[in-house]
């Protein structure tokens, strides 16, 4: 596959992510850092690694000898008092919400990479969390010793929800037109993170119709789903917008392979003709 994102971005990534990466072991700080080098290409990725390290040793220290609320206290305290680290309402669709550089330095993010911080600093003190991709708004869940679920919201300081809150929280955002399902709650992987965060990048970078930093994210996504037939058209598309004729062609040619018996098949190849045909009357 070719990649139209730098070759060192996408190695970068495909050491976190390639298919041989067990999902549990996936770095997923270093993964989200190496996101943020779409737009900052200089980044140091360990010196920002090196800051979740000091919140865990902090936290690790405030959470000594105590049990799953105590933890949890020691936890908020270090992310939202002493790093204070906030959900960004005034500027929700601005980019920098995604890139953990940016949310360390500037205290702001979304619901996912603020969960990012917060599960991956409990993980280093041992207490463990699941990313829940719920539609509009992700959370945490960890289980206790008595096996009942506590989902936590790190964009409202940490907030200890109850399945109605999260039906309020869907409300908010759907108008009322969406209903709290079970599976809205079930754990997601790393990869389904990851996949999630950079999803969100690319669709604020088009709602801005900019084309050009959406096509690095979409090349990201194929590193973690190579295989992905929607992905592939959707970075077709935006190669075409971008006069990639050649590469749209091929991504509309690939698409057709991954899925010979697509609903849509024949538009697609259909367009991919009408690109070459175009591009031979240029040569």
């Amino acid at each position: 596959m070719h990649y139209t994102a730098p070759a060192e971005l996408v190695e970068a990534f495909s050491v976190f992510v390639a298919p041989d990466v067990e999902d549990e072991k996936i770095d997923l700080i270093r993964s989200v850092l190496v996101i943020a080098r779409t737009e900052y290409p200089a980044l140091d990725i360990e010196e920002y690694a090196s800051r979740i390290e000091r919140m865990s040793r902090r936290a690790a220290a405030l959470a000594a000898g105590v049990s799953g609320p105590g933890i949890r206290a020691a936890l908020n305290h270090v992310m939202f008092e002493e790093a204070n680290l906030r959900g960004n309402r005034e500027d929700y669709y601005d980019p920098r919400n995604s890139f953990l550089n940016d949310v360390l330095d500037r205290g702001l993010g979304i619901p996912i990479t603020l969960s990012i911080i917060y599960m991956e600093v409990a993980k280093r003190v041992g207490f463990l969390l699941s990313g829940v991709g719920m539609p509009g708004h992700f959370l945490l869940k960890h289980y206790g010793d008595d096996g009942q679920e506590i989902l936590i919201d790190c964009f409202n300081r940490g907030d200890i929800l109850s399945r109605q809150d999260c039906q309020s929280r869907l409300d908010e955002i759907y108008s009322g037109e969406m209903a709290m399902r079970p599976e809205f709650l079930h754990p997601i992987s790393r990869r389904q993170i990851l996949t999630r965060m950079l999803n969100n990048l690319k669709t604020v970078y088009l709602s801005t119709r900019n084309f050009r930093k959406a096509l690095p994210i979409a090349d990201l996504i194929l590193v973690i789903h190579p295989r992905s037939a929607e992905d592939v058209k959707q970075r077709a598309l935006l190669r075409y917008s971008m006069g990639m004729q050649a590469l749209a062609a091929e991504d509309l040619d690939e698409y057709l392979k991954i899925s010979p018996t697509a609903s849509d098949g024949e538009e697609v190849r259909q367009m991919s003709l009408s690109i070459r045909r175009m591009m031979a009357l240029m040569n």
